[in-house]
């Protein structure tokens, strides 16, 4: 086994382990280190992450069951639209992109090198979204009031982007529940994991019936995801989560400004 191979592999228990210990974030790293330590294809890499990210987060939806703080009703709601968005993307959209996008004076901009620019720019904003110090919002007693219409937009656009990079969205789901479904933060954050767990396995039938999958590789990637999260929750008790998340948004700040300046200067 190449070092490569070796902390791609490092790689994936330490996605589980982010996970674990911060609730959320962590499938932002699966797509980079397919990418560049497992030299998997693009495409191929946000397919694999979907899955990753699918089974990771339906894990925690698990452990989350028996503490009833999932709100059903709001997951319903804000996942159909998703779900369809996020299969019509990996199904239709992304096998429909042509191989060569256009041309920057010589320089042939493609398929690959898109994808990985966009999901750069998503880093940031992930990144962006936990450095930056929020408001605990206070949340009103009395019956649950839906905003229906940008509720749907909004879980339409999140399945696009989850649809065409591969991540979980997390940093896009929590806000819009809290403020449009009026859901206090522990709510919103176990909603929103099993939100991203059907909607990822969803995108990734779009994927099974397009790609050709390395069910032997992607499985024992997956696990050593898995037991990483096992290993974040034990370690939650003593580490405090919320520096741990500012601390890592920093470094997937750093990590997408990298990744733009390989797939763009470089």
């Amino acid at each position: 086994m190449e070092v490569t191979d070796l902390l791609g592999y490092v790689g994936a228990l330490l996605i589980g382990l982010v996970l674990g210990l911060i609730g959320g974030g962590g499938s932002i790293l699966t797509v980079p280190i397919l990418v560049y330590l497992l030299l998997v294809n693009p495409v191929l890499a946000t397919a694999y992450s979907l899955f990753v990210v699918g089974v990771t987060a339906a894990v925690g939806t698990l452990r989350n069951i028996p503490k009833k703080i999932i709100d059903w009703r709001t997951a319903i709601v804000f996942s159909i639209p998703a779900f369809i968005a996020v299969y019509i993307a990996r199904k239709f959209i992304v096998p429909g992109i042509p191989e060569e996008l256009f041309y920057v004076g010589e320089t042939v901009i493609t398929k690959d090198l898109a994808i990985m620019v966009f999901f750069a720019v998503v880093m940031l904003l992930a990144s962006i979204s936990m450095i930056r110090k929020k408001k605990e919002r206070k949340v009103a007693e009395g019956d649950q009031k839906f905003n229906y219409p940008i509720i749907i937009l909004e879980g339409m656009g999140v399945g696009m982007v989850t649809g065409i990079v591969g991540a979980g969205g997390g940093f896009l789901i929590i806000p819009a529940l809290v403020i449009l479904a009026n859901l206090p933060m522990k709510k919103a954050v176990a909603t929103s994991l099993l939100i991203i767990a059907v909607k990822s396995l969803i995108g990734f039938i779009g994927d099974v019936e397009n790609l050709t999958i390395d069910w032997r590789f992607l499985l024992s990637f997956t696990g050593l995801s898995v037991i990483g999260i096992f290993m974040g929750i034990y370690l939650n008790q003593f580490i405090d989560g919320k520096k741990l998340k500012k601390a890592f948004g920093w470094f997937v700040l750093v990590m997408g400004i990298y990744i733009l300046y390989k797939e763009i200067v470089a």
